[in-house]
């Protein structure tokens, strides 16, 4: 799976002792499937093909003001892909001991991210649309939205 160079982090991962290609992080761009047309692209998706997990609820964020910020919390079990409908955004990730910032701006590129990973999105567009397509209905005890709690629980405190 190739990521386009627009999408590749805007920051470099920590310095870990192993190559950056061969560290495993808990989030990944995902190239979507693009059918291009004259008329107007299309992007189809299905939960257990181009989604990771299957699909258990769908929502997107529109109209945030200018300079707000949306997430800032993790999720205990909770799966996600992030995508730009419209407009862009920054989607920030941090498990802990790594953080990536990725400048979510094509509708057929999803950003992947697993359970245990701090999120937060930010520096939205005039008219951005984000996309949320979740591995669970909401439950308001998968959320982690100290980032005390946090790292407490990465760390196995």
């Amino acid at each position: 799976m190739s990521v386009p160079e627009e999408a590749s982090p805007t920051s470099a991962p920590d310095s870990d002792p192993v190559p950056p290609e061969q560290v495993v992080r808990p989030w990944r761009l995902v190239n979507l499937p693009k059918i291009e047309d004259p008329r107007g692209n299309l992007t189809a998706l299905e939960g257990l093909r181009e989604i990771p997990f299957a699909i258990r609820r769908v929502y997107w964020i529109y109209n945030v003001p200018g300079g707000e910020k949306r997430g800032g919390h993790a999720y205990r079990e909770l799966q996600e892909m992030i995508i730009a409908l419209s407009g862009s955004f920054d989607a920030v990730v941090d498990d802990g001991t790594s953080t990536a910032r990725y400048s979510l701006n094509r509708g057929y590129v999803g950003l992947y991210v697993s359970r245990m990973v701090w999120r937060q999105l930010e520096n939205f567009s005039t008219n951005a649309v984000c996309l949320v397509l979740a591995s669970a209905p909401y439950d308001e005890r998968d959320y982690v939205r100290s980032r005390q709690e946090f790292v407490d629980l990465v760390r196995g405190r």
